[in-house]
């Protein structure tokens, strides 16, 4: 089996544009993958299209080979841009392995060791900052059967708040813990937000509400700050998912204070470099809960991904807070049941893409979320 052509199609979902791939073989299977990366989908593209003919002609099973040849020989290291681009062709790789063997992804690292995946919801938060806002919308997603919840109460904040700032945030919390009662996890969203004087102030005062864990409440890229706030956290800290190599996650790992690690297997070049990363972690007695804020393609791979990981944790949903017509971008899009999902067991990554439905939602520049800016919380796209 021969790679002929590799497509890519970008889709305009408001606050952050898609971009997927398809990739073809001269034995007339394709396999379905996902490059998506905030603000660069248009960028992310054109490194697909640039790495393309370095893997023309060559068997999709050497998933190794493919992935040394666009990362290693490449020699410039593009980090997440990069990896995206070859993770949109890695994707759709293992996707053509599995329904060239007639077998999902999972059983090609091992197998299932799951009945069913928990998951979390993200995303659902969309509205004013205020805790009445996030009280009723918490409320909803619980009622669907969700335990775990995620979201990011700290505005617009950048390295310190002030005050009056401060006490909105805990107000925040504290509704929507009292909103879920003690049986929900809460999962506060830091996006590296803080310097470490301010990540544990935070963390001290939002130890009372007992959240499973605090994310990224300082930058990912400064592992030291990370891993400060980490020892001085009375909170479990959780990060990686901006980590974009192996090596990075082994001097995380080195200091044994984060034990829950967020790997985004688009940032680390596809999932089985995000499946090595689990069993790093494995060795280091923590857990893994994949970041899969992307489309509907990661979603799906993060599913074969979770399923066949003994230390997996819990698995990020954006799906179902999205736009109501994601759910017809691929065939049998990833869904949540109780709070739980179920494990398919189609060949391979188990979807396609609907090229007509893709073809109604084109990109639109100006579709990211403004982190930084106020009012984003509203999920509405800024030019």
């Amino acid at each position: 089996m021969r790679i002929t052509k590799i497509e890519t199609f970008t889709v305009g979902n408001p606050w952050k544009n898609w971009l997927f791939s398809r990739v073809h073989t001269d034995e007339g299977i394709h396999g379905t993958g996902e490059g998506t990366l905030n603000y660069f989908a248009k960028t992310v593209e054109a490194a697909v299209h640039e790495l393309a003919p370095l893997i023309i002609g060559m068997d999709p099973f050497q998933v190794e080979i493919i992935s040394q040849k666009l990362l290693r020989d490449v020699y410039s290291d593009g980090a997440q841009i990069h990896n995206s681009a070859l993770a949109a062709i890695e994707f759709a790789c293992w996707d053509i392995i599995g329904k060239a063997t007639n077998q999902p992804v999972y059983n090609l690292w091992g197998g299932r060791c799951h009945q069913k995946l928990r998951a979390y919801a993200n995303g659902w938060y969309r509205g004013e900052r205020k805790p009445e806002m996030f009280a009723k919308k918490a409320k909803l997603v619980a009622g669907r059967g969700y335990t775990a919840l995620k979201f990011d109460p700290f505005g617009s904040a950048w390295r310190m708040v002030s005050r009056a700032d401060f006490d909105l945030a805990i107000d925040i919390i504290s509704a929507v813990r009292d909103t879920v009662g003690v049986n929900v996890d809460l999962l506060i969203e830091g996006h590296c937000r803080f310097n470490v004087a301010t990540a544990v102030q935070f963390a001290e005062a939002i130890a009372r509400f007992r959240p499973a864990w605090f994310e990224e409440p300082v930058h990912h890229a400064n592992i030291g700050a990370m891993v400060e706030v980490a020892r001085r956290s009375p909170v479990p800290i959780a990060t990686g998912e901006s980590l974009s190599n192996k090596q990075q996650f082994a001097e995380l790992l080195s200091h044994n204070v984060v034990s829950i690690l967020q790997p985004e297997p688009l940032s680390l070049g596809g999932l089985f470099a995000a499946r090595k990363i689990a069993d790093m972690v494995d060795a280091h007695y923590g857990v893994i809960a994949p970041h899969s804020a992307q489309g509907p393609v990661c979603s799906a791979g993060c599913v074969q991904l979770n399923a066949s990981i003994p230390n997996f944790f819990l698995h990020e949903i954006f799906d179902e807070f999205n736009e109501p017509w994601e759910a017809e971008i691929v065939t049998n899009p990833v869904k949540v049941v109780d709070g739980y999902i179920e494990i398919p067991d189609r060949p391979g990554l188990g979807i396609d893409l609907n090229i007509e439905e893709i073809k109604r939602h084109p990109y639109q520049h100006g579709n990211h979320l403004p982190l930084f800016q106020a009012g984003w919380e509203t999920r509405k796209p800024r030019g």
